[in-house]
């Protein structure tokens, strides 16, 4: 009993000195702290939206048809970003589509993540005639390009959000795949591996307990930059009206429902496109700076 609780300190001790080394890394690379700031930022946004959005995202205010900016003439202080063509607030609006955006990203992210990895698992382990089969299907899906081949499955399916996170989520699948499977061709005849085998330990149990602990940091810094990849794909379909459908406060399918006021009222074209724009960055560069942690080559002296 002694030795159990003596060893527990320095496990926690490593935790937390694996953790300090990672955050040292990333760290230094300021940029991804500033991305990690607004991303945290806009999961706060997205958790608290009904307290913080000053109106109901459809909530339509007929005396109010596309009212600029508060600052600007004609504005009003109740509309601190201006109305739709509808006389929807935007402000209101944007902070709800907070909420469609990131969760997109993450159901895509988790779907392509999860069955990616279990197929380049399994390539790269049995390899043989399951690698071959796998990556042929993975190689058709990859000779497409990524927009069109989601759009053609959600023709395909139906329009609606749910339909296009599943064409976003295969879209996106094999590039986890080939990532896993590279890992685990370059880490199943290391000696740990090998004196598992030896152990007898069964093949399920060398896949998953083994080898794949060992693969997920290359997993990590793809899984964030897919992350922005699907809010992007999300926001283009919704654009194309083949993704969230009217009068959901999607970012994308704001942009499709204000293109024609682009002219009259910029506002409503310019406050959706920053959104996107903000969210993708911010996710882009903490993938940098998971990649400056978790990458040896990457790490500074």
């Amino acid at each position: 009993m002694s030795n159990e609780t003596a060893t527990l300190p320095v496990e926690a001790k490593a935790r937390s000195g694996a953790f300090g080394e990672f955050w040292h890394y990333f760290s230094m690379n300021h940029g991804a702290v500033l991305g990690l700031i607004v991303f945290v930022l806009l999961v706060l946004v997205a958790i608290f939206a009904p307290l913080i959005a000053p109106h109901l995202p459809n909530e339509q205010y007929r005396d109010a048809l596309l009212t600029p900016p508060m600052w600007h003439e004609g504005g009003k202080s109740t509309f601190i970003l201006g109305t739709d063509a509808v006389g929807r607030d935007m402000l209101s609006r944007l902070i709800y589509g907070a909420r469609y955006s990131l969760f997109i990203g993450l159901v895509v992210v988790v779907f392509s993540l999860t069955s990616g990895i279990i197929l380049g698992v399994l390539a790269g382990y049995f390899r043989g005639w399951v690698d071959t089969l796998i990556m042929r299907v993975m190689d058709i899906i990859l000779a497409f390009p990524s927009l069109l081949l989601a759009l053609v499955l959600v023709a395909i399916l139906g329009p609606g959000l749910f339909n296009a996170m599943l064409a976003i989520a295969v879209v996106l699948q094999p590039h986890f795949a080939r990532l896993t499977r590279a890992a685990v061709m370059a880490e199943k005849n290391r000696e740990y591996v090998i004196s598992a085998k030896v152990a007898g330990a069964g093949h399920l149990r060398l896949m998953a307990v083994t080898i794949l602990p060992n693969c997920l940091a290359p997993l990590i810094v793809q899984a964030t930059l897919s992350f922005s990849n699907a809010i992007l794909e999300a926001a283009a379909l919704g654009f194309l009206g083949m993704g969230a459908q009217p009068p959901t406060p999607e970012w994308g399918t704001m942009l499709a429902a204000a293109r024609e006021f682009i002219l009259r009222a910029p506002w409503v074209v310019t406050y959706p496109g920053l959104a996107i724009l903000i969210t993708v960055l911010a996710i882009n560069l903490i993938g940098d700076g998971l990649r400056d942690a978790f990458d040896p080559k990457l790490k500074r002296s």
